[in-house]
């Protein structure tokens, strides 16, 4: 990794910061309430789980009729914003609550030489406290995931080592680090030993919820949340044990207010990194409170993506040369996902061809992609006269909502979903087996979209099944755009005859 002049690069920081932290406040209990200028949540609510829930008995929304092609350079409402990171991110919690199953191969960057590292196949060969196992196997993890049986060997030895990991919603890495930090608990000792810092209100409560279920069966155990709408006195001191909160509040809370005192801290944990560096003022928080830990101090950080923001606020966070764990390249290329593309002159042109595939294949569940939601909402209507069960969503419905549609999507409720990019990333249905670029991915400045490309391609052929990719091209900017995501992958994108009954019925086969 490149050596900066991090002490340089944090004075500069610093003095960037313009955002001030809105409130200070601690919950007395383990669960936070929620604030009182929350969103009211549909449903019946539980104080054991002070998360968004779903809305109850949501459906597919009603496609709104708009025949009109509107192409990429639609404006005004019918223009899809694009989904916030801190959304999208919490979006995919909402719906994997399941632990989901990969066959990626994880690459080992960097690794301390003394401490080589190896995978387990097992819970009980880590060693872990008996309370701890207890807890894993009440909440249903039976056997480690990929990321957990490479990185739990590393993370729970001794003396502790830092990492850096690139790892999706789902695959399990909240739990890896969670059992790392409460391994490193000493429940006698009552003052905060691990602090876990994450982007958003809601992440955090997400993150706190697992923290909850696998550390039930520690009985002395002791939560703390450092999040909106719990009040602190001044002056007090922290007796808990772990604290879960958002960069703001926890440096306020850390380095103005002394709750509680950085440098008893064993184990620091930043999570969804590339989302935090997407929000004004955590990037800068996030450094200050590194700062102030012990060198010795274990300091982890997970990001979905790993691009070159997210590697150099990394370095600048986790220092003393980490282990690195990310996806290899040709693992993110989805080998098992035939690629197609289909030449039409219009809008109406893809319809009719869409019509033609779907009459010639067996489809069990499909995704289509739309660039804004004034075509999402026309072809939602085309497809649901022909017959179709289908379910639209975009990115002007609550986080609940989506959660919820998504949700009947997954159950089969509905077979095919079309969807803006709100949905790029965090759908992992075993039944999809076509995914449809009806626009191909565009960046704001009508670059092509290779991140976005590869996240939504990658709604099918999940858990090492095959799954198909079909791309529709309009025009000689989106023929280009298509040329430039082959080379960038390296992967030749076969040209498909809709007209020829046979051809189209053999990429099903």
């Amino acid at each position: 990794m490149a050596d900066l002049d991090w002490g340089a690069e944090v004075e500069s920081q610093e003095k960037s910061l313009t955002r001030e932290i809105d409130r200070i406040s601690i919950g007395k209990n383990t669960s936070p309430s929620k604030p009182s200028n929350a969103p009211a949540q549909s449903g019946p609510t539980q104080t054991s789980q002070p998360l968004p829930r779903p809305l109850n008995g949501a459906g597919a929304m009603a496609a709104g009729s708009s025949p009109n092609q509107d192409g990429a350079g639609a404006s005004g409402d019918n223009e899809e914003k694009g989904t916030s990171k801190e959304d999208a991110s919490l979006l995919q919690k909402l719906i994997n609550s399941k632990l989901l199953s990969t066959k990626a191969n994880l690459e080992i960057l960097q690794k301390d030489p003394n401490s080589p590292l190896y995978s387990v196949k097992s819970f009980e060969a880590l060693n872990l406290k008996k309370e701890l196992l207890e807890g894993i196997y009440k909440i249903g993890y039976n056997t480690p995931s990929k990321i957990q049986e490479t990185a739990l060997p590393v993370l729970l030895a001794d003396p502790p080592a830092n990492m850096i990991a690139q790892s999706q919603s789902g695959t399990g890495k909240t739990a890896a680090f969670v059992l790392t930090m409460l391994s490193r608990v000493d429940t006698r000792l009552h003052y905060p030993q691990c602090l876990c810092i994450a982007p958003t209100y809601e992440l955090a409560l997400q993150i706190g919820q697992n923290v909850e279920d696998m550390g039930k069966c520690m009985t002395d155990l002791k939560i703390i949340y450092a999040v909106r709408g719990e009040k602190l006195d001044r002056g007090t001191k922290l007796d808990g044990h772990l604290i879960i909160g958002t960069p703001g509040t926890v440096c306020d809370w850390a380095l103005k207010l002394r709750f509680f005192d950085l440098k008893k801290i064993n184990v620091f944990v930043l999570d969804e990194a590339d989302v935090m560096i997407a929000t004004q003022g955590h990037q800068d928080q996030s450094i200050r409170i590194q700062r102030g830990l012990r060198r010795d101090c274990q300091m982890l950080l997970f990001s979905a993506t790993y691009e070159d923001d997210v590697m150099k606020f990394a370095q600048a966070v986790i220092p003393n040369s980490p282990i690195v764990i990310r996806l290899r390249r040709e693992e993110q290329s989805l080998d098992n996902i035939k690629q197609y593309y289909i030449e039409c002159a219009d809008q109406e042109g893809k319809f009719q061809a869409l019509s033609n595939i779907y009459g010639s294949i067996s489809i069990g569940q499909s995704m289509i992609f739309c660039a804004t939601r004034r075509t999402a909402a026309w072809l939602a209507e085309k497809m649901t006269k022909e017959g179709h069960a289908v379910g639209l969503l975009s990115g002007e419905l609550s986080i609940e909502q989506r959660a919820a549609i998504i949700n009947r999507f997954k159950d089969a409720k509905e077979k095919v979903l079309i969807t803006t990019n709100v949905t790029a990333r965090g759908i992992d249905v075993e039944q999809v087996t076509v995914v449809v670029n009806f626009d191909l991915p565009l960046t704001q400045d009508f670059r092509p979209d290779f991140e976005t490309y590869l996240h939504r391609i990658g709604r099918t052929g999940r858990f090492g099944k095959k799954g198909l990719a079909i791309n529709m091209v309009d025009g000689r900017q989106s023929f280009s755009t298509l040329k430039q995501i082959e080379k960038y992958f390296g992967r030749k994108v076969e040209k498909l005859d809709v007209e020829d009954m046979e051809e189209v019925e053999k990429i099903g086969s």
